[in-house]
């Protein structure tokens, strides 16, 4: 076989309307072709800018969009910076109170596993804090 002969397509699907988080770092984001400044909250559908700038002030209320979007997403991937912190309890319990669960990472693995988590047509969400 040849190498021209063997189509190799390593663009994921994605449902309609979907967005893939195509880079991170320089203080943002660049996500389905649009460049976003600082952190943001990331849904299948659509981004918005985040006014919460460190892991250690995050509260509830914080994530509201998360807790009031509907559908509710089954999973919460919080993109902590550039090292895994831990998320305060308090958070945590609210969000499980919510009826959503939350994993934290780096934000660049978060970045990664939101991707591969869309193109498998999950509910889900991500917290970014800007690296």
């Amino acid at each position: 076989m040849r190498a021209k002969d063997i189509d190799m397509d390593l663009n994921p699907r994605l449902a309609p309307g979907r967005q893939l988080i195509q880079a991170y770092g320089d203080g943002g984001f660049l996500i389905a072709g649009q460049r976003w400044c600082g952190s943001v909250l990331v849904f299948p559908e659509a981004t918005q800018a985040w006014a919460c700038a460190d892991i250690a002030a995050l509260g509830l209320e914080a994530l509201a969009p998360v807790i009031a979007a509907a559908p509710i997403p089954e999973l919460l991937l919080v993109g902590c910076g550039p090292a895994l912190r831990p998320l305060p309890p308090t958070v945590r319990a609210g969000l499980a109170a919510a009826g959503v669960r939350v994993e934290t990472m780096d934000t660049g693995a978060a970045c990664r596993t939101f991707n591969v988590l869309l193109t498998e047509d999950r509910r889900i969400a991500a917290a970014l804090f800007a690296v």
